[in-house]
């Protein structure tokens, strides 16, 4: 097997015409390299140069070998500049696994974010409802997910949570409907209401279970739309009143104008999902994905106060 070290040094002979040279350029001994080139001779098993006066000229072969190490020494320059900029995170992938309403409030502002810092980040984005995206980031065949979980949920083996926020719900109402004119609702003022149903079967539904058995009751749902934007369409249909999570309301507000929804903060007690960030225990925190977790803490923060992410 040809030695790449000595293939460098006879390139530096081919290109000064002369082993002292060569030497000199290296900051070797003019034996040390002669040794070296007689080392490179018997490893190719055919002559690489021949002398001329004081000088050398390469062989056919000595010419070959010259011309590989100049391309193998260029690889090698690209190969170190791109790993400079992949630990810089100049350069990069990130893999993202999100559901609906998480994809549009975080993952497109936080992505923005990244891109405006490491803007030759490429980033792979994929929605998972229903499905579970954890097995996914444990065998680090994507790098996130969002996931919603309790805060006293056991912990996941080999899943590491980051806390982004929690998502509050609030009560959808028609707007001509008697408690819109309250400007907070209690949940048990809901407890007689026929509830259209947004949430699938998962944690998003066992927060607004969990509430309202906290509060003695269980909802009454007359239709399961499955998504927030079909449940406040039947709410401003006049079918029932709906729980959305803030991330989920097409008007955060009443004061937004929405022309027939009104939207009222509920309390004692007020159902929440909480939402995190999932990454596997055991991987390397690179630029990309440190970044990517920074955006989506800051934009998270955010939203929990009632901001608009200028990204």
């Amino acid at each position: 097997m040809l030695d790449m070290r000595r293939m460098q040094i006879l390139r530096a002979v081919v290109s000064s015409g002369s082993v002292t040279a060569a030497a000199r350029h290296l900051g070797y001994t003019p034996s040390a390299v002669s040794q070296q080139m007689a080392a490179l001779e018997k490893e190719a098993g055919t002559p690489l140069l021949e002398r001329t006066g004081r000088g050398v000229r390469p062989t056919d072969a000595g010419l070959l070998l010259a011309d590989c190490a100049t391309t193998i020494g260029r690889h090698v320059a690209q190969a170190e500049t791109a790993l400079a900029d992949l630990r810089a995170g100049r350069t990069g992938r990130i893999s993202v696994r999100y559901f609906a309403t998480a994809g549009a409030r975080l993952v497109a502002p936080a992505l923005a974010r990244l891109r405006s810092e490491h803007p030759g980040v490429q980033a792979e984005l994929r929605l998972t409802d229903p499905d579970d995206p954890l097995p996914e980031v444990k065998a680090g065949r994507t790098d996130a997910a969002l996931v919603v979980r309790r805060h006293d949920a056991p912990p996941v083996d080999g899943i590491r949570f980051v806390h982004l926020l929690d998502d509050r719900y609030r009560a959808v109402l028609p707007r001509a409907h008697p408690l819109a004119a309250r400007p907070a609702l209690r949940l048990t003022d809901l407890a007689e209401e026929p509830l259209v149903g947004s949430e699938l079967p998962g944690p998003c539904l066992d927060a607004v279970l969990d509430a309202c058995g906290s509060a003695g009751f269980t909802p009454d749902f007359v239709v399961d739309s499955g998504d927030y934007a079909t449940a406040q369409g039947f709410v401003a249909a006049g079918v029932g009143v709906a729980l959305v999570p803030e991330m989920g309301l097409l008007a955060p507000s009443a004061s937004d104008g929405h022309p027939e929804l009104a939207v009222r903060e509920v309390h004692d007690p007020e159902p929440v999902r909480s939402i995190w960030a999932a990454v596997r225990a055991t991987a390397p925190e690179g630029p990309v994905l440190r970044g990517f977790l920074g955006a989506l803490r800051g934009v998270a923060s955010q939203a929990q106060a009632g901001g608009a992410d200028p990204a």
